[in-house]
C-alpha cells in the first residue's frame, strides 16, 4: 500500500454515542473539506461508556462499544474510497484500574508478585511502610478500611461461572488469592477436598498454573445445588457486620497482594504510579518488552494489515524513557509497513526554549505549541499592564502567573502528589546513604531542596540517560537551581548541589554495575516521571483557575508567564518548523483545551481595549452587588473569571428574551464553574467540596442569567460580548488561515470548522451538527453574503475549504515550500501579518489582520474598511508579474509589483491568500 499524503487532519472524539460506524457517512463531507486523515481518539477497549477513551482496560481488542474492528474495517474502507487515512491516538503510559473489567489488573491482584502482570505495572513492591510491605494500596474504598467492613459495604461474593472468589466495594472487584480459598470453603464435609486442595497451592511452585485447574473443578462442583449452597452459607460467615463475620472478613483481606484503604489515602501512601494523580490509572512499565508488546500487539496487527496510516502517542512525557520509546516504535512501525512512511506524533507541552528532540526519530508533536505562538502573535503587550491591575485590584491575587505556579506546585507536591514526591525523596536518600560522603545528609534536606527544585523547574521534564544530563537539559536544570537558591536557605544549598550531580550531572554509566548504579538511576527516572505531573497538575489543572490576567493565555500548552510576543518570533518559529518538523501538527483546539479557539480568540480582543474593558467591570460588579446570596460567594476573583467566561463563551445568536436557550446557556458555565471552582483548589476542591460556597456562586451565575434582577447585568456583558464579536471572528479567520498556511499540518477539532465558543471538557466534546456542516458546504455562497451573516460560521468553513483545496493542488508548496516573512510598512504596519511561500516558482502571499479592535471603528460584521488601512502596505521580496493574482473566492484579484497595498489585499474579505497563475510555475 502507498502512502497517503499528509494535508490535513481531523480529530474526532469516538465514545458510544459517536461510533465508528456514525463517522462513515460523514467521511465523503470530510473528504470535499480537504481533510486528508481523520485522527482518531483511542480505539482499543477502555472502561464502559468511557467519552474519551484514554482508560483502555483491554489493549488486545477494538472497543466493542465503537462497533469493534468490525466497524473499523468498514471506516478505513470508506476512508480509502476517498484516498483518506487514519491516525490513531495509543495511550503508552497507562490504563484503567480499579472496577472490575481489566484483566491484567485482577490478575495482579489475585497473585501479586506471581502474576505474570507483576512487571506490567509501575509498582514500589519494596515499600519503606511495613503496612505495605508486598503490598499495593487500594485506596479505592470510599471510606475508612475499618467502616467499610463494619457498615458492610465490603463484601465476598462467589463467581460459580469462574469458580473464584472475591471482594466488592460498590464497582470495584478485590479477588481472593486462590491459596486463600480454604479459608473461605472451611471443613464442611461437601467442600473439604476442595479446600485441602487449595490449600497445598502454598507449596507449590506452580501455584498460578494449578489453580487454574482448581478453579474449573469448583465451577464443576457448584452446579451441584447442595454445593452451591455451602458456599453461600459459608459466604454469610464473612459478614464484616458480625463481629464473626467481621474476624473473618478482615484476615483473609490481610493475607492478599493489595492493602484496602480510602481513596484519601492515596495521596501520601500510594506506592504504583499513577496517571497523574488520578486513582483509576495505572502507570505502565511500556519500557520492557514483554509490557511493549502486550500493550502494542492489536495496534502493531492493525499497521501491518495496512487499516492505521499514523500514530499519535498520548503522554509521552510519562515515560521512563520517551526516546526510547519512540526510537523502538519507529523501527517496528518501519519494519511493519514497509515502503510507506507512517507519521508518529508525540503528545508534548514544549516550555519556552524548549524544542522537540529530532533524535527521536518522530514527525513532530500534536501541535500545543503552535497554539500558544499564535496565541502571543495576537495579543497587544499595551493590554498587559491595565489588565493585571484590574485583576490584582479585585481579586488581591498575583498578577505574576509564575507566582501563581510556584503557589500551586508547591500545593500539589505536599498534596495529591505527596505519595510520589516521597517515593522520590527516598530514593535519593538511598543514593546518598550509598556514599560515606553524603551518608549524613538527612531526609527533612533532601525533601526541602527537591521540593524547591521541582517548584522552580521550568520544563516539563529531562531526558537523563546513561550518559547524564545533555547541554540543553542542563541549561533547564540550571534554572531550576537558580530558583531553588532563592527560596531555599544557605544551608541548604550543599544540598542542591548533591541534587545536581546525581539528577544527571554526573552519569550513573560511571558507577559500578550493581545496586549502586541500579538505585541512582531508578532516582533519576522517578525524578523526570514526578516534574511532569507536578507541572501539568499545578499549572494546567490549578494555576490556569486561579490566575484571570486575561484568560486566552491560560491553555494548554501555554507559557502563560508571557503575555504577547513580537511578530518576529511568530516568523521565526515558523521557519524552525519547517527545517526540522516539517509535518508537525498545527493545533488551535484539542480535546484538552480549556476554551475553544474562538473563545480565546475573542478575548484576546479584551488586550486591545483593556481600559474599556476595566470600566466595564467596574459597572458590573455594581450592578451585582445584589445577586450575591452572600458577599463572598463568588470571591471577586471566582466572579472576574466568570465574567470573562461569559465574555468568551456568549453564544452570537443568544437572545435573551428566549428562556430555554438561557438555561441551556446556565447548564453550561455552571458545569463549567464547578469544575472551575475545584481544580483552583482555593474555596472549593474535589477531594473536599465546599458545597455553602459552590451553592453561594450557582445562586449568583442563575440569578445573573435567568432572574428579572439579573436583566440589567446581563444586557451589559451580552452588549460587551457583542461589542468585541466582531474582532473576535477577525482572530478566529486569521488564525484559521496562519494554521492552514505556516509551515506543518493543519488539524482541525471536530466541529470546529464552524465557530467555537465551548468551554474545558466535557464542554468541548458536545455533539457536533455535522449535518448542519454538510449542507453548508454543499451550497458555497458568495463572500458578501457569507460576510453578511458571519454569525452563523459558514464564513469560516468556506475559508478552511478553500485553503485546504489550495492544499491539495499545490501539497509540496505548503509542505516544503521556503517561508519568507514579508515587511509591512505604512500607517498600520503593525496590524499586519504577512509572509509568502515559495516553492519551484510557485508562490503563496499570506495576509492577515492582527489587532483588529480599533480598525473595525465599532463595525457590526468582521470586514476593516479599505480605507483605514491608507498607505500600509506589503513590500514583496521578488519581481512580480503583470498577471492578476486571485485572492479567496476569486475577488480581490490583484497585481503585486514591489508592494502590495494592504486595502486591495483586504479590501474584500477580512483575511486573504493570493497565489500565482499556473503558468508561471517553473
Amino acid at each position: 500500500m502507498k502512502a497517503l499524503p499528509l494535508r490535513a487532519t481531523q480529530r474526532l472524539q469516538f465514545h458510544k454515542d459517536f461510533t465508528l460506524d456514525d463517522a462513515v457517512p460523514l467521511v465523503p463531507y470530510f473528504a470535499r473539506l480537504g481533510i486528508s486523515h481523520l485522527y482518531a481518539s483511542p480505539l482499543l477497549s477502555a472502561r464502559a461508556g468511557s467519552m474519551h477513551g484514554y482508560d483502555v482496560v483491554d489493549p488486545t481488542s477494538v472497543n466493542p462499544e465503537l462497533g469493534g474492528e468490525a466497524a473499523l474495517r468498514r471506516l478505513v474502507a470508506a476512508l480509502r474510497e476517498h484516498d483518506m487515512g487514519l491516525i490513531l491516538d495509543i495511550v503508552s503510559n497507562h490504563m484503567a484500574v480499579g472496577g472490575a473489567d481489566n484483566p491484567w489488573w485482577l490478575d495482579l491482584l489475585e497473585w501479586g508478585r506471581l502474576s505474570p502482570y507483576s512487571e506490567f505495572f509501575d509498582i514500589q513492591w519494596h515499600s519503606p511502610d511495613p503496612l505495605l510491605k508486598g503490598q499495593l494500596l487500594m485506596p479505592f474504598l470510599g471510606s475508612d478500611y475499618g467502616e467499610a467492613l463494619q457498615t458492610g459495604s465490603l463484601t465476598l461474593h462467589f463467581d460459580a461461572t469462574h469458580g473464584t472468589f472475591f471482594v466488592e466495594h460498590y464497582e470495584h472487584r478485590f479477588p481472593i488469592c486462590p491459596r486463600d480459598y480454604a479459608a473461605i470453603l472451611g471443613t464442611d464435609e461437601l467442600l473439604k477436598p476442595l479446600a485441602d486442595r487449595f490449600s497445598a497451592l502454598a507449596y507449590q511452585d506452580d501455584a498460578y498454573a494449578e489453580a487454574a485447574w482448581l478453579k474449573q473443578a469448583l465451577v464443576e462442583r457448584a452446579t451441584n445445588d447442595a454445593v452451591l449452597h455451602a458456599i453461600e452459607h459459608r459466604l454469610t460467615e464473612f459478614d464484616g457486620r458480625q463481629p464473626e463475620g467481621f474476624n473473618r472478613l478482615h484476615p483473609l483481606l490481610e493475607q492478599q497482594a493489595y492493602r484496602l484503604a480510602s481513596w484519601r489515602t492515596a495521596a501520601d501512601d500510594i506506592n504504583w504510579r499513577r496517571f497523574f494523580d488520578v486513582n483509576e490509572l495505572g502507570g505502565l512499565r511500556v519500557e520492557r518488552t514483554a509490557v511493549f508488546e502486550a500493550t502494542h500487539g492489536k495496534i502493531f496487527e492493525l499497521i501491518s494489515e495496512g487499516l492505521v496510516d499514523g500514530l499519535r502517542i498520548d503522554h509521552i512525557d510519562g515515560l521512563a524513557d520517551p526516546r526510547g520509546y519512540c526510537r523502538k516504535l519507529r523501527r517496528r512501525v518501519d519494519s511493519l509497513s514497509p515502503g510507506r512512511h507512517l507519521p508518529i506524533f508525540v503528545e508534548k507541552i514544549l516550555g519556552e526554549g524548549e524544542t522537540l528532540r529530532e533524535d527521536w526519530q518522530v514527525d513532530g508533536t500534536t501541535g500545543y505549541e503552535f497554539m500558544n505562538q499564535l496565541s502571543l502573535l495576537q495579543h497587544d503587550p499595551e493590554g498587559f499592564a491595565p489588565l493585571a491591575e484590574l485583576w490584582t485590584r479585585h481579586s488581591e491575587r498575583p498578577s505574576a502567573f509564575i507566582e501563581e505556579a510556584w503557589l500551586a506546585r508547591q500545593q500539589i507536591l505536599n498534596g495529591s502528589l505527596a505519595g510520589d514526591f516521597e517515593s522520590v525523596a527516598q530514593a535519593l536518600l538511598q543514593v546518598a546513604r550509598d556514599d560515606v560522603m553524603t551518608r549524613d545528609l538527612t531526609l527533612g534536606a533532601i525533601r526541602r531542596a527537591l521540593q524547591e527544585l521541582i517548584v522552580h523547574f521550568p520544563v516539563y521534564r529531562t531526558y537523563i540517560s546513561a550518559r547524564g544530563r545533555s547541554e540543553r537539559d542542563n541549561v533547564f536544570f540550571q534554572q531550576a537551581l537558580a530558583g531553588a537558591r532563592m527560596t531555599l536557605s544557605e544551608g541548604d544549598w550543599p544540598v542542591l548541589d548533591h541534587l545536581e550531580k546525581w539528577l544527571g550531572g554526573q552519569p550513573w554509566r560511571n558507577r559500578p554495575v550493581g545496586r549502586e548504579r541500579k538505585i541512582l538511576k531508578h532516582a533519576c527516572v522517578r525524578f523526570q516521571q514526578l516534574t511532569s505531573p507536578a507541572a501539568a497538575k499545578a499549572v494546567e489543572d490549578t494555576a490556569f483557575y486561579r490566575s484571570a490576567v486575561l484568560l486566552s493565555r491560560n491553555d494548554v500548552g501555554f507559557s502563560t508567564e508571557q503575555f504577547s510576543a513580537p511578530v518576529a518570533d511568530f516568523h521565526a518559529v515558523n521557519q524552525q518548523r519547517l527545517q526540522a518538523f516539517p509535518d508537525n501538527l498545527l493545533a488551535t483546539a484539542t480535546h484538552d483545551h480549556k476554551r475553544g479557539e474562538d473563545t480565546r480568540a475573542r478575548l484576546a480582543v479584551l488586550s486591545e481595549c483593556a481600559p474599556w474593558y476595566a470600566e466595564q467591570v467596574e459597572q458590573w460588579r455594581t450592578l451585582a452587588a445584589p445577586l450575591h446570596n452572600d458577599a463572598n460567594s463568588p470571591s471577586a476573583g471566582d466572579e472576574l473569571i466568570l465574567y470573562q467566561v461569559l465574555l468568551g463563551s456568549w453564544p452570537l445568536d443568544l437572545n435573551l428574551d428566549d428562556g430555554p436557550a438561557l438555561e441551556a446557556y446556565q447548564q453550561r458555565l455552571w458545569q463549567w464553574q464547578q469544575k472551575a471552582l475545584r481544580e483552583a483548589k482555593l474555596q472549593s476542591s474535589w477531594s473536599a467540596p465546599n458545597e455553602a460556597y459552590e451553592q453561594g456562586v450557582e445562586v449568583f451565575l442563575s440569578r445573573l442569567l435567568l432572574s428579572d434582577a439579573g436583566r440589567e447585568l446581563r444586557t451589559a456583558i451580552g452588549a460587551a460580548a457583542q461589542a468585541i464579536a466582531p474582532a473576535g471572528a477577525v482572530n478566529g479567520l486569521a488564525q484559521s488561515l496562519l494554521r492552514l498556511t505556516v509551515p506543518g499540518v493543519p488539524d482541525l477539532y471536530q466541529g470546529d470548522e464552524f465557530w467555537d465558543f465551548s468551554l474545558v471538557d466535557p464542554d468541548n466534546r458536545r455533539p457536533v451538527d455535522f449535518n448542519a456542516r454538510q449542507r453548508a458546504l454543499d451550497i458555497p455562497p458568495a463572500s458578501g453574503e457569507l460576510l453578511f451573516n458571519w454569525r452563523d460560521g459558514r464564513i469560516k468553513q468556506a475559508l478552511i475549504a478553500q485553503v485546504l483545496a489550495l492544499r491539495k493542488a499545490h501539497p509540496e508548496l505548503f509542505r516544503s515550500g521556503r517561508y519568507t516573512p514579508l515587511e509591512v510598512v505604512g500607517k498600520q504596519a503593525e496590524h499586519v501579518v504577512a509572509f509568502c511561500r515559495e516553492h519551484h516558482g510557485k508562490r503563496l502571499l499570506v495576509v492577515v489582520p492582527r489587532w483588529p479592535f480599533h480598525l473595525l471603528e465599532h463595525g457590526v460584521h468582521p470586514q476593516i474598511n479599505a480605507q483605514v488601512w491608507g498607505d500600509t502596505r506589503v513590500k514583496l521580496p521578488f519581481a512580480a508579474p503583470t498577471e492578476n493574482w486571485k485572492g479567496l473566492f476569486h475577488t480581490g484579484a490583484v497585481t503585486p509589483d514591489k508592494e502590495l497595498l494592504i486595502s486591495a489585499a483586504l479590501g474584500d474579505f477580512p483575511v486573504n491568500v493570493f497565489i500565482n497563475p499556473d503558468d508561471q510555475e517553473s
